[in-house]
């Protein structure tokens, strides 16, 4: 649209001129004026029109092409309908412009009204949906919100290693040990102000004094980290009981419905170690090579085995120095209970870190700066590929589900470590 001063047009005449020359836009707007000049009389005169501000500026857009000229003309308009169409019909008596032959032709007038309201209608339907779609709360969302920030807002440091813990530790004869500060703040916010954070898979002197005058729960993940720590907790101190979240998921990511559940379910500390210990044990069988069975039929009936399958790839023993697998061993440490994993590289410094979701993602984006990747997680065959495509040399994580010939990655886990 033309700009128009000093006032808003409510119409816009739109024409098209085709003229048989080439001619520059001056040339047009000196034409409507003089030919229309003491035709309409003179409350209709262009001039005095626009000096009044009732027609706007007239907008000329014009292209040549072979010698000839066309274009498009907008005149803006405030005035009314009547009027409007007068002064566009118009413009059609131009039948020359300049030296040539012209033919102008007024196209339509344009409503500016009725685009505006459409944009009224449209805007105000958004608006009206933004307002539907964020409705208020009620009173119990509003309590709820009000009681879970006061808990969060509970939590403090206790004992000489500042472990993260509930307001209720003194007070309680039965204390939770989560594993970190995220499973203390999720108890929290369920109404639980007795727990405490190991804060990784080391135990600390305040746990195992706490352990000696308390009642002791131990809470973990429903994963291979979980049981690792109860196996050195109820190794170092007195533990009571035993409790663990659903398999595959962790204690900062429970309901409160899956926290009672779990708690009820809690086993002694002794049956704990038991099971424990029986599934090492299994896990050690299983491991071992099998034996073939011996074949007891007539020498001439048995056939001659197959020769074993190759492995995929040929992999050297993992070589590792005592320092670098320290080092693995306390950054794995320091991860438990966060799901989190650090990117190093050849001198073991930390190149970043990323949640182990993204973890994926974030090796495929390497271009082979990594040397080693520590996590707090499986490593599977996914990541394995990705690792391999980025030249990663080790993958270290709290378990394993490939097997040693699936990966020319060395993976280490905390059992190897």
């Amino acid at each position: 649209m033309g700009k128009i001063s000093p006032v808003a047009a409510k119409y816009i005449i739109h024409a098209s001129i085709d003229i048989e020359g080439v001619v520059d836009r001056p040339d047009v707007i000196g034409a409507i004026f003089g030919q229309t000049e003491g035709l309409l009389g003179s409350d209709l005169e262009l001039r005095e029109l626009q000096k009044s501000g009732r027609i706007g500026r007239i907008e000329v857009n014009t292209e040549i092409r072979s010698g000839k000229t066309s274009g498009t003309i907008d005149v803006p308009s405030s005035m009314d309908k009547a009027e409007t169409s007068i002064i566009a019909a118009a413009l059609e008596i131009i039948q020359r412009i300049g030296p040539c032959n012209a033919k102008l032709q007024a196209q339509s007038i344009e409503d500016v009204r009725v685009s505006k309201r459409t944009f009224v209608v449209e805007r105000a339907k958004e608006l009206l949906k933004n307002l539907m779609s964020t409705a208020m709360p009620d009173s119990q969302e509003l309590a709820d919100e009000v009681a879970y920030s006061v808990r969060v807002m509970e939590i403090q440091e206790y004992g000489k290693d500042r472990l993260p813990a509930g307001p209720a530790i003194d007070e309680s004869d039965e204390i939770i040990i989560v594993e970190g500060r995220a499973d203390v703040l999720n108890l929290l916010k369920h109404g639980f102000k007795n727990a405490i954070a190991l804060n990784g898979t080391s135990v600390p002197e305040t746990a195992v004094e706490l352990c000696a005058k308390k009642v002791v729960t131990i809470f973990v993940d429903g994963d291979r980290g979980g049981n690792l720590i109860v196996k050195e907790l109820t190794s170092l101190a007195d533990v009571d009981f035993v409790a663990k979240a659903p398999d595959g998921k962790e204690v900062e990511e429970i309901t409160q419905k899956e926290i009672h559940k779990a708690l009820r379910a809690r086993i002694s500390g002794e049956q704990a170690k038991l099971e424990l210990s029986k599934e090492s044990e299994k896990y050690n069988n299983n491991s071992r090579q099998p034996q073939r069975p011996m074949d007891r039929r007539p020498q001439q009936q048995q056939f001659r085995p197959l020769p074993p399958r190759q492995p995929m790839f040929s992999r050297r023993p993992v070589v590792i120095s005592p320092e670098n697998k320290k080092v693995f061993r306390d950054m794995l440490e320091n991860l438990v209970g966060t799901r989190g994993a650090q990117v190093l590289d050849q001198k073991l410094n930390t190149l970043g870190k990323v949640p182990v979701t993204e973890l994926e993602s974030a090796i495929k984006s390497l271009n082979n700066t990594a040397y080693a990747i520590v996590f707090d997680g499986s490593v599977d065959s996914n990541i394995a590929k990705a690792a391999e495509s980025a030249n990663v040399r080790f993958l270290v994580g709290m378990d394993s589900k490939i097997r040693p010939n699936e990966t020319r990655v060395n993976v280490l886990t905390v059992s190897e470590l």
